[in-house]
């Protein structure tokens, strides 16, 4: 399986993806024009290296911010991570988030709350 990388903009976050180690990273700002286009091929990317995953897969996400249609999206990425989860693959996702921002570390542990991954919020300082 291929790298995924999908380099950031103003309006999309950077996605790297490396299936032959098991990282996920996801950083920057997500308002995408159109989210569903935008996440689908890290969506399509899981469900390929779901069927055969690595022991352990690690998770980092860092949003500045994402915009509602984005949510969905992560969400979506989210159901996939936990299905090679349910497989028997351990599955960690590391929430970063600003020191001030609530608003993102509610996200996180809304997030937390639905998906059946063991999260870990991790308070960084503001740049």
């Amino acid at each position: 399986m291929e790298k995924l990388i999908i380099e950031g903009t103003a309006k999309t976050p950077t996605i790297n993806f490396d299936p032959a180690s098991g990282k996920l990273e996801l950083k920057g700002r997500s308002i995408p024009e159109n989210s569903i286009d935008f996440y689908q091929p890290l969506v399509d990317a899981l469900e390929e290296y779901a069927k055969s995953p690595k022991p352990q897969t690690e998770v980092n996400i860092q949003l500045e911010y994402f915009n509602t249609s984005s949510s969905k999206c992560i969400l979506d990425v989210f159901k996939k991570l936990e299905d090679i989860k349910n497989n028997g693959s351990q599955v960690t996702i590391k929430w970063y988030y600003e020191e001030d921002d609530e608003d993102m570390l509610e996200a996180g542990e809304d997030y937390q709350a639905i998906i059946n991954i063991p999260f870990e919020m991790i308070e960084i300082d503001e740049e």
